[in-house]
């Protein structure tokens, strides 16, 4: 068995792949990566599977030596990186040769980056899924974020030539600032909120708390009125989905969100725009804005095919 020895762990770096569906119904919570799209692009750039496991990065990146040669690419926000001091591109794949030293330096935009590294990262899969969810304390590397002296298990074998050396490619998902638009679609609960609280969840920008983390977004804006009470009997709880506790302050729940919530739902981020919202930090800022079913299914359409021309080899 070959290894990653982490020198240094960043500040919260875990090892993710697409996750547990399908347990939710168990209260299995799905955990995987907050910027799915960015996380199957790294994958693809080295020649894995889309359900290989990848390290989310987050904030401030880890230093990390492997121990064999290896094709790597980081994906997603925008980081400084080099091997042995060498600058290497984002977006691209990338030879580590053995004993090769990988170094995160400084953050662009975005706030999570994803490193594939030919062959997947090889932790023990719980439940069928190498992700980790940190709340559970369950998967990844002994189910919590990596920490100075871990050693991650890689692949014997590697696929090197299949996507060695890669060209640089433009990021599938537009990396917003300090802000982003999110399109929602209303409900499963909008009926149990006040006739204008649609309009004034678009009406202004709701800013992220610092109180957030991998499991939900909880957010600061106008206030969302409710009409029937803020219970409901329980129900499972989608990605993207806005839930209104007693507080009129909308929570939009993340990768590691619970499986079922009793507060209603007022409205869903469209499965296109989760990357994006993936990409948010505390003190960040979301501007929702409704849009049909038309609009949200052409777009997960659009990105769907750009992800398929990376994994066919056509971009």
């Amino acid at each position: 068995m070959k290894f990653i020895h982490v020198n240094k762990p960043g500040m919260l770096t875990t090892v993710q792949d697409r996750g547990r569906w399908g347990l939710q119904a168990q209260g299995v919570a799905v955990a995987g990566p907050m910027d799915p799209c960015s996380h199957r692009l790294a994958n693809a750039l080295v020649g894995n599977a889309a359900a290989d496991a990848t390290l989310e990065v987050t904030l401030v990146g880890p230093e990390l030596e492997f121990e064999a040669e290896r094709c790597i690419a980081i994906t997603g926000a925008e980081f400084e990186a080099t091997v042995d001091g060498r600058p290497i591109p984002m977006n691209a794949a990338t030879l580590v040769p053995a004993g090769g030293q990988l170094r995160f330096g400084r953050r662009g935009a975005g706030t999570r980056a994803y490193l594939a590294v030919e062959g997947g990262i090889r932790v023990a899969p719980i439940l069928g899924s190498r992700a980790t969810h940190l709340t559970s304390g369950m998967g990844g590397f002994d189910g919590r974020a990596l920490r100075s002296g871990d050693r991650l298990p890689i692949s014997e074998s590697t696929r090197s030539g299949k996507a060695f050396m890669s060209r640089p490619r433009a990021s599938i998902v537009p990396l917003p600032g300090r802000e982003a638009r999110l399109r929602i679609l209303p409900g499963p609960q909008d009926e149990y909120f006040s006739k204008d609280s649609l309009d004034a969840l678009q009406s202004a920008p709701y800013r992220i708390s610092h109180t957030s983390d991998r499991m939900g977004y909880r957010l600061e804006g106008p206030r969302l009125t409710h009409s029937r009470g803020a219970d409901i009997i329980s129900d499972a709880t989608p990605l993207g989905v806005l839930q209104v506790p007693a507080s009129c302050q909308p929570i939009l729940l993340m990768a590691d969100r619970q499986t079922t919530g009793g507060y209603p739902k007022i409205a869903t981020v469209i499965s296109a725009d989760i990357s994006i919202a993936g990409q948010l930090g505390p003190g960040d800022t979301i501007q929702f804005a409704v849009c049909s079913l038309r609009d949200a299914l052409a777009a997960l359409i659009a990105q769907e095919r750009a992800l398929m021309a990376v994994e066919v080899g056509e971009a």
